[in-house]
């Protein structure tokens, strides 16, 4: 986990997409002969925004930031701005479009993070809750995974998963669990046209009890094979875009 205080951003596009999407950045490093059609829009860009930047040797880059791979390009930046529950239903509101939420009971691994993220934006999800404890957070590693839609989709971190799904349902949204001991599998239910949240569980253990007593509806991914344990972020994505199907549909 990188520290709350100190964030950092490596990668061409990651980076730009912070810059678009104006996180604050407070300085970027750049290393001495990165290539030029990666650091160019990006050093333009900082100029534009007057943002501090400087040319270092690539290894220090390295022990800036070891786990990343930042192909010569590191911003700091502040931690990431998460949202409140209210304001993903005010970004449901204003789309004009009935709710479409993504609640993760503690996904633990950044890069399914990251990809939940990334395809929550190309499917139209109007904001995702996670909770505090034991989930990932949206880190550097995210933002890389993400390529950038972590900047776009508003990220809500809860203390209580239960009491915000008991929000959600007062709001008239309905909490779609994916199970895979569901009876209905996602293509037969006919609940994603109108106002969702829908929950993903954890990699290995699914939801929790707590939360899948929660669910109005618990739905599965038919499964033609004999293993029964999709990738989360792979799993996620298939509902998101079953969804999606169903909403443009109606």
């Amino acid at each position: 986990m990188e520290h709350e205080q100190q964030e950092w951003i490596g990668g061409k596009h990651s980076l730009l997409e912070a810059l678009r999407a104006g996180r604050t950045i407070n300085k970027i490093w750049i290393a001495e002969g990165a290539q030029k059609h990666l650091t160019a829009p990006i050093v333009a860009e900082a100029r534009k925004l007057g943002i501090v930047t400087q040319i270092v040797d690539k290894r220090k880059l390295d022990q800036m930031v070891p786990d990343l791979q930042h192909q010569g390009v590191v911003a700091q930046v502040a931690p990431f701005a998460y949202a409140e529950v209210e304001d993903l239903l005010a970004a449901a509101e204003q789309s004009g479009r009935p709710p479409f939420l993504l609640i993760l009971d503690e996904i633990e691994d950044p890069h399914n993070l990251g990809s939940i993220l990334r395809t929550a934006e190309c499917t139209g999800v109007h904001g995702v809750i996670l909770p505090k404890r034991r989930s990932a957070s949206v880190t550097a590693t995210v933002s890389k995974t993400s390529a950038g839609a972590a900047e776009y989709v508003p990220v809500a971190r809860v203390t209580n998963l239960a009491q915000t799904i008991e929000q959600l349902k007062q709001a008239g949204i309905w909490i779609v669990g994916t199970d895979v001991a569901a009876h209905e599998d996602i293509y037969g239910t006919n609940i994603f046209t109108g106002p969702v949240a829908i929950v993903v569980g954890n990699e290995n253990k699914g939801m929790g009890r707590l939360i899948k007593e929660k669910c109005d509806v618990l739905v599965k991914l038919p499964m033609a094979g004999k293993l029964n344990s999709l990738n989360a972020s792979v799993a996620a994505g298939v509902v998101m875009y079953e969804a999606l199907r169903r909403r443009a549909q109606s």
